[in-house]
């Protein structure tokens, strides 16, 4: 994103409408002179929705941003409001109202131990009967009561068929709001860690950040009752060293390799000698005393272009509040074309426009930070709808399917 703001710098008495239809107008002439691929070149219209789409969150809040850092230090941390719970119950519930665009999708369930022998459809039919005739399904209950089942299954059976994510979870949000990370979970979603205290993983020494995977994976286990298996590194800021702590600690994968190589903090990763699966890069092979043993890379998603090697910032976060919407999805379309699969990311505060404005950072911080957060909600649902003929899937989910399918060559 740098290479791209760094202009704005010299436009610090522009108002932040002002610097985003500046910044819109520069985007637009950028990618006038790319060559995305057509609809026909990617086939018959509709194709690319046959693709895998995985939506993933970070949750933390406003004030955690590593660019806020040098003015609102750990120590403070305590003394601002949590407005994490509210714009994540906002997300959740955004998610399970697209059941009506993504009508059809068979969501596969994030907890595979809960037996499920009946089928979405039928379970809508049941609802719709019992609507109708709800002694059949509901004998000797009053009314009240029934209505109260009836809405529960409704509520249900949409989450069942609703959009799910990856939300990689801060431990130190988890330790003060331990039923958000319940109800994640309750609605079907996946629940990673985002570490602890969201320290760089670079700036760590090898014990804190050890003790830093060790503590956030176990206490968010012990909320939900069952195994953590993702890591997203705060900044992405990960290498190859890390990797290997963040295999060690136990994780099944990692998703934090960012190839946009313009930014400070993105981490850099050797994957030359890796084999993928989809868009899965296997970190670890099956070792003796334990053939089961896998450790997966998914990095985020970001758009190649054959001129000059060009690669540009496609998973999401900013990019996707500064990126005009037709452009993005045209991307997003090549992206899935090209390898079947789609990684997208952001924070529940990028939907917060009533967030309160840090006055002391500087004038790039906080136009990226605060641009657009007011169009966010509503992008984001126009995104997933456009995409509804796909399926979205977790992290952990797309891994067993891979999983799966090579044990059927």
């Amino acid at each position: 994103m740098n290479h791209i703001l760094r202009p704005l710098k010299n436009v610090q008495f522009c108002s932040s409408s002002r610097k985003a239809k500046i910044l819109n107008a520069g985007i637009h002439r950028v990618f006038r002179g790319l060559k995305f691929e057509s609809d026909a070149e990617i086939g018959q219209k509709g194709a690319f929705c046959k693709g895998l789409i995985l939506l993933t969150i970070d949750v933390e809040d406003w004030f955690q941003v590593e660019n806020f850092k040098q003015w609102i230090p750990f120590s403070s941390w305590s003394s601002y409001e949590l407005r994490v719970e509210k714009n994540t119950h906002q997300l959740l519930d955004l998610l399970d109202s697209q059941q009506s665009a993504i009508s059809g999708q068979r969501s596969v369930s994030t907890n595979s131990t809960s037996p499920d022998n009946v089928s979405d459809s039928f379970r809508q039919r049941r609802i719709a009967l019992s609507q109708f005739h709800p002694r059949l399904l509901s004998p000797g209950t009053g009314g009240q009561e029934e209505t109260e089942k009836k809405e529960k299954s409704r509520k249900s059976c949409l989450r069942k068929s609703s959009p799910k994510a990856t939300f990689f979870v801060l431990g130190w949000i988890a330790e003060r709001l331990p039923n958000l990370v319940r109800e994640i979970r309750n609605r079907g979603h996946e629940v990673a860690s985002h570490g602890y205290n969201h320290c760089l993983c670079n700036q760590q020494s090898y014990k804190d950040l050890e003790k830093d995977l060790e503590d956030s994976k176990k206490l968010l286990e012990d909320i939900i009752g069952s195994q953590v298996y993702g890591y997203r590194a705060p900044s992405f800021a990960i290498n190859n060293d890390i990797l290997k702590i963040i295999e060690d600690c136990g994780y099944l994968y990692d998703s934090s390799y960012n190839s946009f190589a313009l930014h400070e903090r993105y981490g850099q990763v050797d994957f030359s000698q890796n084999d993928r699966k989809g868009i899965a890069i296997q970190i670890a092979d099956p070792r003796p005393l334990t053939p089961d043993h896998r450790f997966y890379e998914l990095p985020i998603s970001n758009l190649k272009f054959k001129i000059k090697n060009l690669q540009l910032p496609w998973g999401g976060g900013g990019y996707f509040r500064l990126i005009p919407l037709s452009i993005f999805k045209k991307g997003v379309k090549s992206i899935l074309n090209n390898y079947k699969a789609y990684i997208f990311y952001m924070h529940p505060w990028e939907i917060d426009s009533q967030q309160p404005h840090l006055k002391e950072a500087s004038s790039f911080f906080k136009f990226r930070h605060y641009v657009n957060l007011h169009k966010n909600a509503s992008k984001l649902s126009s995104f997933i709808k456009y995409f509804s003929k796909s399926q979205f899937v977790t992290c952990h989910n797309y891994l067993t399917q891979l999983d799966l399918e090579a044990g059927k060559r």
